[in-house]
């Protein structure tokens, strides 16, 4: 048998793509989804002798089919579907929503590759917070060279505002409920794994300002309560604000400048004197 490496789109049978297109169209579904017996029985030959036009791998059929001029499509990776279908679910129902059982009637999977992609529901709601949370882009500004200090404020301000506005709203959903639920089992278990990481990048970040003497020294779930609380009560509320009649929202970057130098204001020291 050849091997997948000796085989090119240009050795796939015509009647082969063919018969997969047919398929294809007749079902409804990307080529990449139509099953290969679907295929051979279409093709008016055996699944093993397909395999043999195909040099043994699904790929080649899919090469041929693109180079036919279709795209062969197919189904996303489980862990991504499943990102997806928790951040909808949790975006329009709250975490408790979130069951493996309805994640996986969502992402078109079986609960078993549930677990084999993520090993349990704590790490799925651990992947969906950090694709559509601010925690990774925020620990990349904070982990490397610093800006001043005003706009690592500002860059800060601009991503937690980012998130909460971000399509599925889980950010919202997960504030919303630990303010609802806050003994909530599920509710505890997601902060417990997260809130240590605000500490070692957000807190971490602060206790060098202090150490630095450019910001007052404050007990640190304060301080970072103070940094953050009016931006994300502003940006929580300002979807249902924008409604209210009369209202007359500041922009985006208005908004995050206005609490950058109150927060600045509040706590920033300043600098020594010069002694020379």
């Amino acid at each position: 048998m050849s091997s997948i490496s000796e085989f090119s789109a240009g050795a796939v049978p015509e009647e082969v793509v063919r018969a997969a297109l047919r398929v294809s169209r007749t079902r409804g579904v990307p080529v990449a989804d139509v099953p290969l017996l679907a295929v051979a029985e279409e093709a008016g030959i055996s699944r093993s002798t397909l395999m043999r036009r195909l040099g043994g791998t699904r790929r080649a059929l899919d090469e041929a089919v693109r180079a036919a001029g279709v795209d062969p499509g197919g189904q996303k990776p489980v862990r991504l579907r499943a990102v997806e279908a928790a951040a909808g679910l949790i975006s329009e129902h709250g975490l408790t929503a979130a069951t493996l059982e309805r994640v996986a009637a969502d992402a078109r999977c079986s609960v078993h590759s549930l677990y084999a992609a993520f090993g349990g529901r704590d790490e799925l709601l651990q992947a969906v917070y950090e694709r559509y949370g601010p925690i990774l882009d925020v620990e990349a500004v904070l982990a490397g060279p610093h800006e001043d200090l005003p706009e690592t404020v500002r860059r800060v301000y601009r991503l937690l505002a980012d998130a909460l506005g971000r399509e599925p709203r889980v950010l919202p959903a997960m504030l919303a409920d630990a303010l609802s639920r806050p003994e909530d089992p599920l509710v505890q278990s997601v902060y417990r794994r997260f809130f240590p990481r605000v500490l070692d990048g957000v807190g971490q970040w602060l206790t060098e300002e202090i150490a630095a003497g450019r910001i007052r020294d404050l007990p640190l779930l304060l301080l970072i309560q103070q940094m953050t609380g009016p931006v994300l009560s502003h940006f929580l509320l300002r979807p249902a604000a924008a409604h209210l009649p009369g209202a007359e929202l500041p922009s985006t970057e208005e908004a995050i400048e206005v609490f950058a130098q109150n927060f600045l204001r509040a706590v920033a020291l300043p600098p020594p004197p010069d002694r020379t």
